[in-house]
């Protein structure tokens, strides 16, 4: 794309996670990839505990991008943020919600982009002997995936991050249980020791992609993108409007032009299983 390409693009993370989204981000855009090498991201929130996310992850985000622009000196950045937690519509599952953000000072642009999957190991367990330690790290996938080891959930010393090796693990963990009978054990949440969490950022980067190369079709700004879904597709056998979605709104940041994309899942009917007359 003209409007972004030979620049540089400043990847703000120290995460690795460059690593997946810079391949796909230089391919779409025709960009120069760096990585952010002044900003410590940490300041913003751990998955640890030891430093709160003060912000919704939008806003967090957000001034990742904006701290990393300012701190190097360039106007095209993009980061990522994770929130982990129960899937909003799956029960009892947990789940990854990943967003995505390239913020364009140059041409007035900022254009998000989500990923929300149920392919996490999202996960922690207090321990108190070497069974339930292995149990654990055999459920999430270790060493592959990495853990953090700490004397209790909410207890930040003496804590060990980064975990990725057996004998390691075990010293750790044995040394806590024997001095207060147990341990605390949780995946490590930071993307170059989850390699499921990866996937999950490269998922939304890609979508970050699409909607760039989405354009307006009035003034062509990237980011023509869903702002809004409405529900009222009606259902087969009644009629009535259901709480399926009817229609998709599309906006331009630019200009405001709006459009209405009608049926988005190929379907002009609902089935009467989801209708809240026939299946109340």
């Amino acid at each position: 794309m003209k409007r972004f390409e030979g620049r540089r693009l400043l990847i703000v993370t120290q995460h690795q996670k460059e690593k997946v989204m810079a391949p796909i981000l230089t391919e779409a855009l025709g960009v120069h990839c760096v990585v952010s090498t002044h900003f410590d991201t940490d300041l913003l929130g751990t998955f640890s505990g030891e430093v709160d996310r003060k912000s919704d992850a939008l806003t967090t985000v957000r001034e990742k991008c904006l701290r990393g622009m300012q701190l190097h000196q360039c106007d095209l950045a993009v980061a990522s943020e994770g929130s982990f937690g129960m899937h909003p519509s799956v029960f009892f599952a947990s789940a990854d919600d990943e967003l995505v953000m390239l913020i364009d000072q140059k041409n007035q642009l900022e254009i998000t982009a989500r990923e929300l999957s149920l392919e996490t190991n999202f996960d922690a367990a207090e321990v108190r002997d070497k069974h339930e330690l292995l149990s654990f790290l055999e459920k999430i996938r270790f060493p592959e995936h990495g853990i953090i080891i700490k004397k209790a959930e909410k207890n930040h010393s003496g804590m060990a991050k980064g975990i990725t090796d057996w004998e390691q693990a075990l010293a750790i963990c044995n040394d806590f249980i024997s001095s207060q009978g147990s341990a605390y054990v949780e995946t490590d949440m930071r993307a170059m020791y989850n390699p499921s969490r990866m996937k999950v950022i490269e998922k939304a980067t890609q979508n970050l992609v699409q909607k760039i190369l989405s354009v307006c079709p009035v003034c062509e700004a990237p980011g023509f993108g869903i702002t809004d879904a409405v529900a009222g597709l009606p259902c087969r056998l009644c009629r009535s409007e259901t709480r399926s979605v009817l229609y998709h709104v599309y906006t331009c940041q630019q200009c405001s032009h709006i459009e209405k994309q009608y049926y988005p899942r190929g379907v002009r009917e609902e089935e009467p299983l989801y209708c809240d007359y026939c299946n109340p």
